[in-house]
């Protein structure tokens, strides 16, 4: 199995430029031995590399990563670890599979929390609470069916319009929007750093070392530029590349999306808006609608625009127009703000099935992945990839189950069609939410 392209995003993460320098770890230069590999570092990677060095304390764990750690798509996310599902759904059967995936959220966001606090992880970590907002009055039976669904599930949320609503974020713009209280706000750069740096002794991270080649056998080798692994047991958690790999060539895609930091506003500027605490809102069309965050240092985030780039390459030229498209979203909401000045725009990859089940589970004597995030990456994918460990394990964890619930990905067309329906099916979300926009 051959990887034949790295994502190449040439711009710069806004989350890790606000961050002190690190020193990364070391690229692979040699040949070694491991007892397992893990392909990846993100999210679903670490955690199970975590939980498999605390189950198998006397074995060996090696993870590779093409990149710098704190520069990879788990660091360029806006910052949402979320507690509940995206889409409910209002059938028995529906609700069960919402009440299976809100167990396997919570879960991971206790799991991050309780090493945030052991480690000391400094990421912002903040339960602010997530908006659900819609801009036309002609929307409002979906946050009505939203709010049923909540209430399905025992939720609390809140409704709110109008001035009550322009007061908490600071501007007129959205007509109404459901706040649900226990969404997490961060710095997802410093949150991926602090967990790639407090790895148990028996893990060694190798950054820098995009797997290029990996040789199925009773002892998995695996070449990147300057080395090999060979590993008993190798976990596959590349995401945004992993329709490379034949198990996946027809059930995932990778799509990029973007994201915008302006510049701290002044105090002068902040009077503008009020008095404003952080907040994060996502909007009723996730394809074609902004998702904002107000951040604990002041500034704002904007993210909008979903991209497939079947080559995995962002370019400089093209950030620059996505760049410009962030400012006239944010002018539509603060004009009074037009002399706040843009710090950096990124992008980064995801991966998206096309029913939204994961790409979870084991493909192989010695094989295991977790990839199809689907956006929804830190908590999710943390609890993902602990799972795994445990069902590679052998450890009795009811929470397999609940990943197990989820389902597989459905069967996706080879290219060309995949493309011609990817491309039909953004531009359709585009028009239906273009008023949304």
């Amino acid at each position: 199995m051959n990887i034949n392209a790295l994502p190449l995003d040439a711009n710069t993460n806004g989350w890790s430029a606000l961050l002190s320098p690190r020193v990364a770890k070391p690229s692979l230069r040699q040949t070694i031995k491991a007892d397992w590999l893990v392909i990846g570092a993100g999210y679903a990677g670490l955690a199970f590399a975590r939980r498999i060095a605390e189950n198998r304390p006397h074995e060996q764990v090696v993870v590779v990563d093409a990149v710098d750690i704190d520069d990879s798509a788990s660091a360029r996310n806006s910052g949402f670890a979320i507690d509940l599902p995206h889409n409910i759904g209002s059938s028995t059967a529906e609700l069960e599979k919402a009440a299976n995936y809100r167990r396997l959220l919570h879960a991971g966001l206790a799991q991050l929390e309780a090493l945030i606090a052991r480690h000391a992880i400094e990421c912002d970590w903040n339960r602010r609470g997530k908006y659900h907002c819609i801009v036309r009055p002609e929307l409002g039976g979906l946050l009505e069916q939203y709010a049923h669904e909540l209430q399905a599930l025992s939720e609390p949320y809140q409704l709110l319009q109008g001035e009550t609503l322009a007061r908490q974020l600071g501007t007129p713009y959205y007509h109404a929007a459901i706040h649900t209280p226990n969404c997490v706000l961060l710095n997802p750069a410093a949150l991926v750093r602090g967990l790639a740096d407090s790895l148990p002794d028996n893990v060694t991270l190798y950054e820098r070392s995009p797997a290029l080649e990996i040789q199925p056998g009773r002892a998995v080798r695996v070449r990147t530029p300057y080395g090999e692994v060979q590993a008993r047991q190798v976990m596959v958690a590349t995401n945004g590349c992993a329709r490379q790999l034949p198990m996946f060539s027809r059930q995932v895609v990778g799509l990029s999306t973007f994201a915008t930091l302006t510049e701290p506003l002044t105090a002068e500027q902040q009077q503008r808006i009020g008095q404003i605490g952080e907040w994060g809102m996502t909007p009723a069309n996730a394809i074609a609608g902004a998702t904002l965050r107000y951040t604990r240092d002041h500034r704002f985030l904007i993210r909008q625009h979903v991209a497939y780039v079947p080559g995995y390459t962002v370019t400089t030229r093209y950030t620059a127009e996505i760049t410009r498209r962030h400012q006239a979203i944010f002018l539509s909401r603060f004009p009074q703000l037009a002399d706040v000045p843009v710090a950096h725009t990124w992008s980064g990859m995801i991966s998206v099935t096309r029913n939204g089940a994961p790409g979870w589970g084991r493909y192989g004597d010695n094989l295991y992945a977790a990839v199809g995030c689907n956006g929804a990456g830190i908590s999710k994918q943390t609890i993902a990839g602990s799972t795994l460990a445990d069902l590679a394990t052998g450890v009795d964890n009811p929470l397999i189950a609940d990943m197990q619930a989820l389902g597989k990905p459905n069967f996706i067309p080879p290219r060309p069609l995949l493309d011609i329906g990817i491309h039909g099916s953004i531009l359709k979300e585009r028009w239906l939410g273009r008023k949304e926009y």
